[in-house]
């Protein structure tokens, strides 16, 4: 638990999370550079990130490739913690 507020996420959790948030924010711009964007959902306990495309990106041809060979290959290689990215409704 949290000491400050008694929440159930962890400082670690947290720190881990905000990486993710971050690396997110930096990706960001070259979807919307395209009319589409992503947006953080959610991490699990396994640390899978759950994430939803936005704007153009959503229902794109290539969004699944966009989700896996771009969004993953970064979030993996900037916080290495991550197992892995999933596009959620």
């Amino acid at each position: 638990m949290c000491e400050k507020c008694g929440c159930s996420e962890t400082n670690a959790e947290k720190i881990l999370k905000d990486k993710v948030k971050e690396t997110i924010e930096n990706i960001r711009p070259s979807l919307q550079a395209h009319g589409g964007d992503v947006e953080f959902v959610a991490m699990d306990d396994d640390n899978t990130v759950k994430l939803r495309l936005q704007g153009a990106c959503q229902g794109c041809p290539g969004a699944q490739l966009t989700m896996k060979m771009g969004i993953e290959r970064i979030l993996k290689e900037k916080v290495p913690q991550v197992k892995k990215v999933v596009a959620v409704g």
